[in-house]
């Protein structure tokens, strides 16, 4: 498409040509420095599924182009996103993340040789508690965000959300992400993503097991803590294995409420 020829990009000084895209529901918080890490991208389109607060305004003064739709879940919605793009390359961002220079170079420099077949996972560092995460199985955290959509979508997964392609291969720089404000942020995040994991449990057939509510949450904090070393992350380290038990527990809970 017009403004998506790849040849030669990595020794042009002009904007790469790909679409960034993201979804969005009142991220005014976060989206302007999503979006100020890709002013570099030939194209950014931003699907927005109700905002009520400034995140389109912020979005269109950044210079994204903006769709307005209902919430279809993250597959559908972010599938959306992709089919509005310019670029056959898209580089899927969530808001709360960012690219910085590193990556964006990577970016440049690799993109004329990459495999249009395969999609390209790129590790994520997370910053919570004042610090970057590092341990706990937060990091490298592998995330595929790199694709070329003649080859390669989102699937239809209203959760656990993927980009399938034939093949994936991997990025070395890193996208920042901003995962939660405080912990009583990441204690929401948890009581609503645990939701979303029980139903779709019950959707796929699962039922509630006492074995599994009993020890699954005390091996959750075992695996986090120690097996994956989040102790060498201090503090942060123990809330995080302590939550990710909590979101465990939580979910064999709304598993065995679902069951009435």
């Amino acid at each position: 498409m017009k403004g998506c020829d790849i040849k030669n990009v990595s020794e042009q000084k002009i904007k790469i040509p790909i679409t960034v895209t993201l979804i969005a529901l009142n991220e005014e918080r976060n989206i302007q420095r999503a979006l100020s890490s890709v002013q570099w991208a030939e194209d950014i389109v931003v699907y927005d599924s109700g905002s009520t607060d400034n995140t389109i305004e912020i979005a269109k003064k950044m210079g994204a182009r903006v769709v307005q739709g209902e919430w279809l879940g993250f597959g559908p919605s972010k599938r959306m996103a992709v089919q509005n793009a310019h670029c056959d390359w898209i580089l899927s961002l969530d808001c709360d993340e960012e690219v910085d220079m590193a990556l964006q170079q990577e970016i440049q420099k690799r993109l004329p040789d990459l495999n249009p077949k395969v999609a390209y996972k790129v590790p994520r560092l997370s910053y919570h508690m004042k610090r970057w995460i590092r341990h706990g199985g937060w990091y490298p955290d592998y995330q595929i965000r790199l694709f070329n959509r003649k080859f390669a979508n989102w699937n239809e997964a209203k959760i656990h959300e993927k980009v399938e392609a034939s093949s994936y291969e991997k990025f070395v720089s890193h996208l920042n992400h901003y995962v939660f404000l405080n912990v009583a942020d990441q204690v929401r995040t948890n009581n609503k993503y645990s939701s979303l994991q029980a139903q779709e449990m019950w959707d796929r057939g699962k039922r509630f097991s006492l074995f599994h509510f009993l020890t699954k949450p005390y091996v959750k904090f075992v695996e986090c803590y120690f097996w994956k070393l989040g102790l060498l992350d201090g503090w942060a380290g123990y809330v995080i294995a302590r939550n990710a038990a909590y979101s465990v527990y939580l979910k064999w809970v709304k598993l065995k409420e679902l069951e009435g």
